[in-house]
């Protein structure tokens, strides 16, 4: 099971921040990793929270903020876009050699992508969501984040980052990365 190492469900802002913060430290992990072994699961936990994280904002965040905050398509749009480039990214990341020479500068074009993006959704999507959504919704949108974060694929998806392609396609994606996550730990 995904760890979302993140215990503050009082806020989905402040949830999703903490997230933010670990993910940013997760990279580090991952750098500095002192073998290929532990470089391979320190990304592997990166990868899997990375997914998690998206694919619960996809799902319950981005749809009130197109609903609840003025110029809400155009900012989840822009998200979107990026996160599908995320996506694909990701998926060229996983594909690699993490002990190589050409991950590790990968991966450093990539953690600039992720903490751009983050930082955009902090500003333009959280601080607005802060300002239009009351504190009950806020902790209620929390526990959705959880809730989809328990299900959600462990694995990038390219082309599912609609809240309704992640609920029809989301719950078997999930499994069969699940699954294959279980596989490749005891193959390991």
């Amino acid at each position: 099971m995904v760890e979302t190492f993140v215990q503050s469900t009082d806020d989905v802002v402040r949830f999703l921040k903490d997230q933010h913060n670990l993910i940013r430290d997760m990279f580090e992990e991952v750098f500095s990793a002192s073998t290929t072994r532990a470089r391979e699961t320190a990304f592997t936990e990166l990868r899997q929270l990375l997914v998690v994280h998206e694919t619960s904002e996809e799902m319950v965040v981005h749809p009130v903020v197109r609903r609840e905050v003025d110029g809400g398509d155009l900012i989840v749009d822009a998200r979107l876009k990026e996160e599908h480039d995320a996506k694909e990214h990701l998926s060229a990341l996983d594909a690699m050699d993490v002990g190589s020479d050409e991950f590790i500068a990968d991966l450093v074009l990539y953690r600039g992508a992720v903490i751009d993006h983050a930082e955009r959704e902090e500003i333009e999507e959280f601080d607005k969501l802060e300002r239009e959504v009351d504190a009950a919704d806020l902790k209620r949108m929390a526990a959705a984040v959880v809730a989809a974060q328990t299900i959600a694929p462990t694995r990038p998806h390219p082309g599912v980052e609609s809240a309704k392609r992640n609920f029809l396609v989301g719950p078997v994606a999930s499994v069969l990365d699940r699954a294959r996550d279980a596989i490749d730990s005891v193959l390991k």
